[in-house]
C-alpha cells in the first residue's frame, strides 16, 4: 500500500513538472504570437481600404 502511494506521489510529480516546463518553454512563442495578431488586427482596422459588403445608399 505504502509503494502504491509513493507510486502515484511519483506519477504526479513527474506529469507537473513536464506540465510546467512546457508551460515556461511556450510561454514566449505564445506572448509573440498574441502580439503579431494584434498589430495585424490593429493594420486591418487602420487601413482604409473600403472592402466592406455593405454598399452605401
Amino acid at each position: 500500500m505504502l509503494w502504491k502511494i509513493i507510486g502515484i506521489v511519483a506519477v504526479v510529480w513527474i506529469a507537473l513538472a513536464i506540465i510546467g516546463a512546457l508551460i515556461k518553454g511556450l510561454f514566449p512563442i505564445l506572448v509573440i504570437s498574441a502580439i503579431v495578431f494584434g498589430l495585424y488586427l490593429l493594420y486591418k482596422a487602420v487601413s482604409s481600404s473600403d472592402n466592406s459588403p455593405v454598399s452605401k445608399l
